[in-house]
Formats: structure tokens, C-alpha cells, sequence
């Protein structure tokens, strides 16, 4: 089946793939590297993928210490991380893998962890400060993000009327980075009869953000649209208004899980959404991880290392943070019901 990807972003790993060929290091296997993979919280699809993408990684690079996945409950997710990532600093983990549901309330425990000699490697959601970051491992370019749910929304909706934005929590740096973009790229003319009248946020718990994209509809009697940057939100409203017989009045679009999402795109409840690998993600931060455990690169911007199976990648300065340092994955892919069947398999 066709994909229709973000080419430029194709374009720029393309780039940074030839710029690296003749300099990328490569990983030593074999090597002794306790890591701890932190998602916002346990039990979501996506953070799953993400497990299996590491745990591949970790067994072909044959490394002999020991990968945890663990994480907190979606209620607790905040305190919950900054504990976690606390204990993996004072028992001497290698690196942390952390996917940021805490802003900058991290950062503080992100430092003590990298001054007991605990790198930490954000993914999916940065520290949005950098403070206490190695280096973030970003799934794709987030300001295309937000020019994509533009796109999306003025497909759909046809150019012209009311959307509103379900997010996940106020907190997650990747969602708020989204938003800002689509925000920035709303301004152009393009879109000048599209209007986004909110923006609310389901917690990243399925209840709450179905009952907020119910709540949504009744406050804006005008909506045509529902944008979810976010898996669980997204297979939220759409089973929401599907629940409500709404779909041929609100459509729902944003970030979501072939898997979760193929019946909603192949009925118009939610006509396109787009997404990346999370478990290529997984696979990256982990390889990321291990080459700076083990010692290959420092984490420096300019430095470039071979990840295996997905090839070599060069560290960057964060376009979207003064202080932050990034690793680009892309591209993404956006799905409509002339792709989502054979992605949903």
C-alpha cells in the first residue's frame, strides 16, 4: 500500500545519513549497561511498542546488564517519574530513558541523576529546558507535527469552521511543542476561515478523555473537528462520537495507532491521523543509550553512530530548545482508509 510520508523530513535523515557514512562509530556489543526505560506511565500501547523496540535492541547488542521497563499509574505520573528517576540515580543506573510527562519539575531530578553519573536520554517528550538531558531522541520534527494536524484539519474539514484541540496533560513538553506548531501555522492564509476555539486536555486516561470530547461537542455547538495529539485521546473521541451517533457532525484526527484506530478511519469517524514507529523509537533511544554508556559518543552535537538495523543518525542542536541537543527519527506516516487496513495487521 502507498505511504504518504512527510518528505522533507525524509529528505533531512537522508542528508544526515549521507554526511555520516564515512564517520559514524559504531557500538562495541557485549558491554555491561544497567537501563531503566521510563514512560510517561504503564499501561498504554504505544510505551509498549516502545519496550519491544529497546528489547530488540538490547538483546542484538548482546548487552549482559539488565533493561527495566517501568513507570507509573497515569494518576501519579508526575511525582511518580521524578521518584523513579530519583531511585535509578542513587542505585547507579547506567542511563535513564525517559519519555517527560513533568516539564521542567524533572529537570531537578535529572541533574542529581547525571551528577551520580546517570545519563539521562529523554524520547517521545522532552525536558523542555534541557536541564539534566544528554541528549532527546525525537520521534520526528515537531514543528512539522504541527503544520501536519493543520493540514489535517483543513483536509477534513474542508478549510473552513470550528475545531478544538484534546490533548493529553498541560505538562507533556511533546503535546504543548505540537500545539504551539499547529498554533504558529494556523496563521497562514490557508487557514484563515479554520478557527480553534480550545484546547482542553483528557490526562491521557481513556474515561476522561472520552467524557471531555463528549463535553467538547456540548460547548461548541458549531464544532466540526476534533484534533487529538495523542493516542489515548484520540481513540477517545473517536469512540465518543461514534457512541453518539456524531460522526457525520464531528470528525476526530490527530496522532493515533493504526491498530486502535482502523475501524474509526474506514467508517469517517476519523477520515486521517499520522504516527511514527514506536518501536523504531524504542530501538533508537536504546542504541542512543547504549553508545553513551558504554562510552562510543559523549552526546555531543556533531558526533554520529551507527543504530543498527535503522542506520546512522547525527546529533543535533534542538531547533525547538536553546539548550537542548536532539536525535531525528522520521518520518511519519499519514494514514487514511487507503493505507490503514495494511498498517493495522
Amino acid at each position: 500500500m502507498k505511504h504518504l510520508t512527510v518528505s522533507t523530513l525524509a529528505l533531512c535523515a537522508a542528508m544526515f545519513g549521507v554526511q555520516a557514512n564515512a564517520q559514524a562509530v559504531t557500538a562495541e556489543k557485549g558491554g555491561n549497561a544497567n537501563m531503566v526505560l521510563l514512560p510517561k506511565f504503564l499501561g498504554i500501547l504505544p510505551f509498549d511498542q516502545a519496550n519491544r523496540g529497546a528489547e530488540e535492541a538490547h538483546a542484538e547488542l548482546g548487552n549482559t546488564g539488565t533493561l527495566l521497563y517501568t513507570g507509573p499509574t497515569p494518576e501519579n505520573s508526575v511525582a511518580g517519574q521524578i521518584e523513579i528517576l530519583t531511585t535509578a540515580g542513587s542505585q547507579g543506573q547506567a542511563v535513564v530513558m525517559l519519555s517527560n510527562n513533568a516539564g521542567d519539575q524533572i529537570a531537578p531530578a535529572a541533574e542529581a541523576a547525571q551528577a551520580a553519573g546517570t545519563k539521562v536520554v529523554t524520547w517521545d517528550s522532552p525536558i523542555p529546558s534541557g536541564a539534566g538531558e544528554t541528549v532527546f531522541v525525537a520521534q520526528v520534527d515537531f514543528g512539522s507535527i504541527g503544520v501536519v494536524m493543520a493540514d489535517m484539519a483543513h483536509s477534513i474539514m474542508g478549510g473552513e469552521g470550528e475545531f478544538a484541540v484534546l490533548s493529553a496533560t498541560p505538562d507533556a513538553a511533546n503535546q504543548n511543542a505540537w500545539i504551539a506548531a499547529m498554533e504558529e501555522a494556523l496563521k497562514g492564509e490557508k487557514y484563515a476561515s479554520m478557527k480553534l476555539v480550545d484546547t482542553v486536555y483528557g490526562d491521557d486516561q481513556s474515561e476522561v478523555s472520552y467524557n471531555r470530547a463528549l463535553a467538547l461537542v456540548d460547548s461548541h455547538p458549531n464544532l466540526k473537528l476534533i484534533m487529538s495529539p495523542t493516542t489515548v485521546g484520540i481513540q477517545a473521541s473517536a469512540k465518543a462520537m461514534q457512541d453518539e451517533g456524531l460522526c457525520d457532525k464531528v470528525k476526530v484526527s490527530g496522532l493515533g495507532l493504526p491498530a486502535e484506530m482502523v475501524s474509526y478511519t474506514m467508517n469517517g469517524c476519523a477520515p486521517g491521523f499520522a504516527l511514527w514507529s514506536f518501536v523504531d523509537l524504542g530501538y533508537l533511544t536504546y542504541y542512543t543509550s547504549y553508545m553513551l554508556a558504554t562510552g562510543k559518543i559523549t552526546g555531543e552535537v556533531g558526533e554520529t553512530f551507527n543504530a543498527g538495523r535503522m542506520g546512522d543518525y547525527t546529533i543535533e542542536q534542538d531547533p525547538g530548545r536553546e539548550n537542548g541537543k536532539r536525535i531525528l527519527m522520521g518520518p511519519f506516516t499519514v494514514y487514511t482508509s487507503a493505507n490503514v487496513e495494511a498498517e493495522a495487521n
